[in-house]
């Protein structure tokens, strides 16, 4: 290559400061959250003991489910978006902590009278919490991806994937102030369909948008 052609393609080039990727994709997910909320509040509202919730283990263990899924997604993505990652091995840590999910809630499924079985499993939503939690994912998702391909991810579909799961993580956790369903066992089950669909949207739009 003609090194006059070298120095006129690196001529505009200045030095990115240290943490500027980090800053950028966790503004994308903390903006995304937020009008994932803004969309929420109005359309379905706050749970209605929005109030008393917070005294209750299982209003924050639901948070914490999400947050931690959606925490690792975004990790995965600051890997992922640089140009010599095409791999994260910590992703072995989502598959860790959803068997963790899921082993308290057949515990507690198990313990239960079976009255009350259906419930832990099943609760009043199951068929509408997968879908909301997609659809408040999404602006989450589209911010996080439009902010990726100012990066440089060498694999598409896995930093896709990865953006899927920090959006589907943060849209479960906007979810859970409308959600009032108790049951570990639907928190592992219908939680975790909601993220995993998030996250194979990722996937599946990370390789278009994200491909350089």
């Amino acid at each position: 290559m003609n090194p006059d052609l070298i120095d006129h393609l690196v001529d505009d080039l200045r030095p990115t400061r240290r943490g500027t990727l980090q800053w950028l994709l966790l503004g994308a997910v903390v903006t995304g959250a937020v009008v994932a909320a803004i969309l929420m509040v109005p359309s379905i509202g706050l749970r209605g003991d929005i109030m008393t919730a917070p005294a209750t283990a299982m209003f924050w263990i639901k948070l914490a489910y999400t947050s931690v899924l959606g925490l690792l997604g975004l990790l995965a993505a600051m890997a992922l978006s640089r140009p010599e990652k095409n791999n994260w091995p910590g992703v072995w840590a989502v598959g860790g902590v959803f068997l963790l999910t899921l082993a308290g809630g057949l515990w507690q499924w198990g313990n239960a009278a079976e009255a009350i079985k259906p419930v832990l499993m099943f609760g009043g939503t199951a068929l509408v919490c997968p879908f909301l939690i997609v659809v408040f994912s999404a602006p989450v998702l589209a911010i996080m991806l439009a902010a990726m391909r100012r990066l440089a991810p060498t694999n598409p579909a896995l930093a896709g994937l990865a953006a899927g799961l920090a959006s589907g993580g943060a849209g479960a956790s906007v979810y859970a102030f409308h959600c009032g369903e108790t049951g570990l066992l639907f928190l592992a089950l219908w939680y975790s369909l909601g993220v995993g669909l998030v996250a194979l949207g990722g996937a599946l739009l990370g390789r278009v948008v994200l491909r350089w």
